[in-house]
């Protein structure tokens, strides 16, 4: 493997470029003057679909369906589009940290399901977190999957990966953040959550929540209130949830 620190994560061939596919996160991928586009395919429907979205920053190829349906998932819906893309490189944790406008992140304790980090993506997007934050293991990588889960909020929001989720929240803490994890029992409810100062939610794996050393490390644990009917909710719908209650007032 050949790897190298940079922007806090370890790069391996998962830097290697992919195919994203599908209307809407294509264009989106398109615009993002971030994300570098090695190629373009597209039906010729498709091309003048994107055509109508305003100037392409690549000249599409135009090709027949049955040559994307080779290069995607045989389940994929790619709707005639397909392009070459090379994954985006993270921004600088510290740099994220040491600017002020950066007042509420996300930070993901082994949630794996691309589906639900793209969703909670989708979520930090829609209300104004400044970026993802999760562990370079037991984390999806940046892929097809997990850009088109996103909604085009892939290209909006940074998602970074680093190697310890421990020195993650001690260095949010160093920066003024109260880490807030979300917890079925905890006490207070994340209306409680002081917003005044920065914030890092943080968010447990599918099913087993929080682990053990996590919980401890946060500031304060928080809960949703949801009807004794139901044990809790999808975690990328507990996101969504806890996102507006910390922003509502904003």
């Amino acid at each position: 493997m050949n790897s190298d620190k940079r922007a806090g994560k370890l790069f391996d061939t998962e830097s290697e470029p992919y195919w994203l596919y599908g209307m809407h996160p294509v264009r989106a991928a398109l615009a993002n003057p971030r994300r570098t586009v090695r190629r373009l395919l597209a039906t010729r429907n498709a091309a003048l679909t994107l055509a109508e979205g305003g100037d392409l920053k690549i000249e599409p190829e135009i090709v027949e369906r049955k040559v994307i349906d080779r290069l995607v998932p045989a389940d994929a819906v790619h709707q005639g589009v397909a392009a070459l893309v090379v994954p985006i490189e993270d921004l600088r944790l510290d740099s994220l940290l040491e600017n002020d406008a950066t007042r509420v992140v996300l930070v993901l304790d082994q949630v794996t399901d691309p589906h639900n980090v793209g969703a909670i993506l989708r979520s930090a997007a829609a209300f104004g977190a400044a970026a993802v934050i999760t562990t370079w293991r037991h984390s999806p990588p940046e892929t097809a999957v997990l850009v088109k889960a996103a909604a085009g909020a892939f290209e909006a929001i940074p998602y970074i990966r680093i190697q310890n989720l421990a020195g993650l929240l001690e260095k949010l803490n160093e920066h003024d953040f109260l880490s807030v994890g979300l917890d079925g029992e905890a006490p207070a409810l994340v209306r409680d959550v002081p917003r005044d100062g920065r914030v890092a939610l943080v968010l447990g794996a599918e099913g087993k929540g929080l682990r053990h050393l996590t919980r401890e490390l946060c500031g304060m644990l928080a809960r949703l209130p949801i009807s004794e009917r139901v044990e809790s909710l999808n975690v990328s719908n507990a996101a969504a949830v806890a996102l507006y209650e910390l922003t509502r007032d904003a």
